[in-house]
This record gives structure tokens, C-alpha cells and sequence, in this order.
């Protein structure tokens, strides 16, 4: 067993990974987004507008000129107008200016509001003055542009040049008045505040994603913990109750035939686990309560039974038995008192109506000391026994609170763990892991339940069998009145070979009078369902792709002519 530390990194993501991150986080990313949208609207509107105009001034030079004067003079406009530019945001302009319009504000209040530009090789000055009214910066810009000329000719008599190398600011163009305010920009900030946001909204979904440490895919389990995905279970409405027994076929209504392929697949995956030595012994248990290991254990072994393998469910949970409940059998006497010696194991074995080679051993009598008798010798002897004759699933408790999980798994062939998607964290299981390497116990591999069957985190674990067994729902013929053919008791057929329907109206074999019978209803006290033993549609992968490597364990068991361990 490797890579059992819980403490890794998430897998890298990848295009798809990222669409699915989307995909789930939609909500809280649309979310983000319109509130930063709104933030930026909201704060646009409470900005004062200020309004831009613009005056411009040419830079001359003085004095007349012939052509070649007027070239030389031209270069030299160009020259000033440069040099000039930072005397067009000097002290002496600005003061200039507040004389003029008398303004009441200083020179350090005034200057922040002008901006100059010199285009690239054109002896242009030009002015550009902001205020919150627009008359009031477009007399600024003109304002300026005058001042600044006055400076420029201040500056130029001062010299002792000729005057063909002086120059004097004309004014060029006049400020119009603006129309519309050039800041704030709501169109820019609309689009800041809404990139903004949806980077926002795709960080706290990628951070969402480093942080949850739930499991998010089948991949994180084979590559984080080097262990097998053997079955995705997808969510079922019929296991809301934890009695229910879904049925595995036909009969088991319109649109449900993906939960009963996914069960199929886990019985053919099961298989493959060791072909040349199968199985007999397994323990379903999970990291803690409530991930549905019980319901897994009970319709895989409807699944098993249904090819005509003999099994046993052992309830090995005896601190919260539920098996006997699933099945709709008697609770009260069972593994407890076998362990005492009060009873022997073929006196308490409990035959399920739907398959006669179907056999529960519920949990039996409260006991003060569960651990002490699971590890015991006698249990063992007694699993074996069960063993020589079918396939034996035990129900055991979690493998975090308590021990007996990791205890039963030393003893048995090995483990299945089961892990609720979207539920189970990849620190629960991985120290579940743990627990059952330190006892050297053999993890046969995961068992994925509850995964989505629709929406975004469907892909996530590589479920998209909806859509797959929709054409099995339209071939399977309402109200045909197909029931199921047992195996003839003491006949064994391959494990991956469905029990095959008989058409309406045939007579069943005389081998098998109870194939034509309903299953008893359970009563009402125990509000468990009483599945059908429903036969299978013709689902690629479900019959003959299973025959090969399944024989294994039909062969395992025995073939003595009884199919019922005790019988």
C-alpha cells in the first residue's frame, strides 16, 4: 500500500477539470462578478464629474525669413516647443492664470488640473485643462495657453540672439466647450469592475477547490492512494430510505437500470480482483457512519445471488445491526449467539424469498464486548464454514470510530470501502487505509457511492450512464409479465451469467416452483421493500462479458446440490 498519507496535493487541473470548476461554481462566481459590476456602477456614480477641454498654441519663429531661414526656423520651433512644455506646468503660468480668471485657489491646486502634450515632430503646444464645470475648463485651457505665451515672450526678449533664432507662442485653436464629462469613465469602470469580478469569482472557486478535501474524483483515489475504483454507484432516490433494496432488473421501473449496471459492473470488477484465486471471504465496511455500506452490501449481493452464486450477508456491525432490517428479515438471534455457542450457525440462517441461495445471518443479541467476539477464533471458524459453501459479504462497522472493522479484514480475503462522493474526505479515507495496512489486511479496493448523476459533478467521477442506458429503458417492454428462472437448487451457473427471463405465460421448469411466486411483502412494522428478483436488460458488458474470469467463483463454491448454506 502506498501513498497513504493524507496530506498531498490535489491533482493539477486540466481543461476539463477547469470547465467543471465552472460548472459548479457558477453560482458564486456570477455572484462575485455582479457584485464587483455594481461596486464599480455604485462608486462611478458617486465620483464628481469632471469635464476636459483642450486649446493648443503654436510655437513661431519670429523675424523675416527666406525659404532657407524658415526650414532652419521650423526646427527650431520644434526644439522650443519641447523645452517649453515644462514651462507650460511652471508656477509663473499658473499665477499668471489665477490673476487672470481670478480664481480662489492656489498655484499647487491649480496645476494638478493641467495636462500638456507636444505631438511628435510638430511645434504644437497643446493645453488640456479639467474642472468640474465645463465652461469653467474650457476658460482654463484658454486661459493658459495665453499665459504661457506671455512667459514664452518674457523668456525670448531677455536674450541677445538675433531675432531669426526667437519664437513666440500664437495661440492656434480655442477650447470648445465640452458635452460630456471625461471622468468618471462608466463604460471603462463597468468593464474593470466586471473582469475584475470574474477573476474574483474564479479565484474563490480555485481556492474552493484546493480547500475541499472531499473527494472530487475517481482519479484522486487511484492516484492519490494507489488503490482500485471497482464500482461508481450513482445516487438513488429508492436507498433515501436505508431499508430499501433496489432491484437490479427490468422491473425495476423506467430510468433505474443505470444503478443496476453500476452494481453489475461491481460484481464483474469484484471478480477480476484475483481470477485465479477468488474471494470468499469479504468485508464492506467504510471510513465512518453513514456512507452507505450496508445498502452496498445488501444489493451486491442481490446482484451475486441473481447469477446463481450462493451468498451469505453477515451482519458484522453489532453495535448498529441493519442488515436483517434491509432484507426484511427477523432480527434477534444471530452472529452473538452463534459466538456463544448458544445456537448453531444453520439453526439462525435466514433464506431471502427473492433468491433461495441468498442466506443472512443477522447480528444477534446486543453484546457488552463486539470487538472481543469479532477478533475471536470462533468467528473465524465460523466465516470459514460459511465460506466452503458461498460467497460471504460481512457488514462491518466503520473502520474509524472502532476496530473491528481492521480486525475482521486480517481475517478475511479482503476489503471493500465504500466512500460517499462528494462526503468522504480524502483524510477519512486515507487513514482507513491505514488502519487496515497496519493490521496487513488486503483492501480489494473503493467502492464510490452516491455520485451525481446529473450536473456539473457528474463528470467529475467519470459517470455518464443516464444518458448510456436510456436506449435499455426504451427496449425493456412494460408489462410483459417476464419473470426471473432461478438456477435449479444444487446447480450452480457462472456468476456473470443474469438469471434470464421466462415469457409470459411459460411454465417454469419443475426444478424451480418458486420462480413463478411473488416475493412476501414485508409487514409494516418493518417498512422494508420486498424487491422482485427483476431480470436484466440486454446491456452490452452485462452477460457474456462477464462469463470469463467469473466461472472462478461459481467454481469456489460448492457443488454439492445445495445452494443454501446450511441446507
Amino acid at each position: 500500500m502506498e501513498h497513504l498519507d493524507a496530506e498531498r496535493e490535489a491533482p493539477a487541473l486540466d481543461a476539463q477539470d477547469l470547465l467543471r470548476l465552472v460548472r459548479t461554481h457558477w453560482r458564486a462566481i456570477t455572484l462575485i462578478t455582479l457584485l464587483c459590476t455594481l461596486l464599480a456602477l455604485g462608486w462611478t456614480l458617486i465620483q464628481p464629474k469632471i469635464y476636459s477641454a483642450t486649446a493648443s498654441g503654436l510655437v513661431v519663429a519670429t523675424g523675416e525669413q527666406d525659404l532657407a531661414s524658415a526650414l532652419a526656423g521650423n526646427n527650431l520651433a520644434q526644439s522650443k516647443a519641447v523645452s517649453y512644455e515644462s514651462l507650460a506646468t511652471s508656477r509663473p503660468v499658473a499665477e499668471s492664470v489665477i490673476d487672470e480668471l481670478d480664481l480662489d485657489a492656489t498655484p499647487e491646486e491649480v496645476l494638478p488640473r493641467i495636462t500638456t502634450d507636444v505631438p511628435v515632430d510638430t511645434p504644437e503646444l497643446r493645453i488640456t485643462a479639467d474642472a468640474e464645470d465645463p465652461t469653467e475648463a474650457a476658460d482654463l485651457a484658454n486661459a493658459w495657453v495665453v499665459a504661457l505665451a506671455g512667459q514664452v515672450q518674457e523668456l525670448e526678449s531677455q536674450g541677445d540672439d538675433d531675432a531669426i533664432n526667437r519664437v513666440a507662442v500664437q495661440p492656434l485653436s480655442n477650447a470648445s466647450l465640452p458635452l460630456a464629462p471625461s471622468s468618471p469613465n462608466l463604460k471603462l469602470n463597468l468593464a474593470l469592475g466586471f473582469v475584475g469580478g470574474l477573476g474574483l469569482g474564479l479565484l474563490y472557486a480555485f481556492a474552493r477547490y484546493k480547500m475541499d478535501r472531499r473527494i472530487k474524483s475517481v482519479e484522486e483515489i487511484r492516484d492519490g492512494f494507489g488503490v482500485s475504483v471497482l464500482g461508481v454507484i450513482p445516487t438513488d432516490d429508492r436507498l433515501s430510505d436505508h431499508r430499501a433494496i433496489v432491484e437490479t432488473g427490468i422491473s425495476a421501473g423506467r430510468g433505474h437500470h443505470e444503478f443496476a449496471e453500476a452494481l453489475r459492473e461491481l460484481r464483474t470488477n469484484l471478480s477480476f480482483v484475483s481470477v485465479d484465486n477468488p474471494p470468499k471471504m469479504i468485508v464492506v465496511t467504510s471510513s465512518l457512519p453513514g456512507e452507505g455500506k450496508s445498502s452496498i452490501t445488501a444489493n451486491l449481493a442481490v446482484a451475486i445471488a441473481s447469477t446463481g452464486r450462493n451468498v451469505v450477508v453477515v451482519d458484522g456491525d453489532l453495535r448498529r445491526p441493519v442488515i436483517t432490517d434491509l432484507f426484511g428479515l427477523v432480527a434477534g438471534v444471530g452472529v452473538t449467539d452463534v459466538l456463544t455457542g448458544q445456537v448453531q450457525v444453520e439453526e439462525v440462517l435466514q433464506t431471502y424469498d427473492t433468491f433461495p441461495n441468498l442466506q443472512v445471518l443477522g447480528a444477534g443479541k446486543t453484546a457488552p464486548n463486539p470487538t472481543e467476539l469479532l477478533s475471536s477464533k470462533a468467528m473465524h471458524t465460523m466465516l470459514e464454514t460459511l465460506a466452503e459453501d458461498a460467497l460471504v459479504l460481512v457488514d462491518a462497522p466503520p473502520l474509524l470510530p472502532v476496530t473491528d472493522a481492521a480486525l475482521l479484514t486480517a481475517s478475511a480475503d479482503g476489503a471493500l470501502i465504500v466512500a460517499t462522493a462528494q462526503r468522504t474526505t480524502t483524510d477519512e479515507l486515507g487513514k482507513a487505509l491505514e488502519n487496515l495496512h497496519q493490521v496487513r489486511g488486503n483492501v480489494l479496493g473503493v467502492v464510490l457511492n452516491r455520485v451525481p448523476t446529473t450536473g456539473a459533478d457528474a463528470g467529475y467521477y467519470g459517470y455518464y450512464g443516464k444518458s448510456y442506458y436510456a436506449n435499455s429503458d426504451e427496449k425493456a417492454a412494460p408489462g410483459t409479465g417476464a419473470q426471473p428462472v432461478p438456477a435449479p437448487v444444487g446447480k450452480h451457473q457462472p456468476w456473470g451469467t443474469e438469471l434470464r427471463p421466462e415469457p409470459a405465460g411459460a411454465q417454469p421448469p419443475a426444478t424451480a416452483p418458486r420462480a413463478q411466486q411473488e416475493p412476501t411483502a414485508p409487514s409494516a412494522e418493518d417498512a422494508a421493500p420486498a424487491p422482485t428478483n427483476a431480470d436484466q436488460p440486454d446491456v452490452p458488458g452485462s452477460a457474456e462479458h462477464e462469463t470469463f474470469g467469473l466461472e472462478a467463483w461459481g467454481r469456489s463454491g460448492s457443488s454439492t446440490g445445495s445452494t443454501s448454506t446450511g441446507h
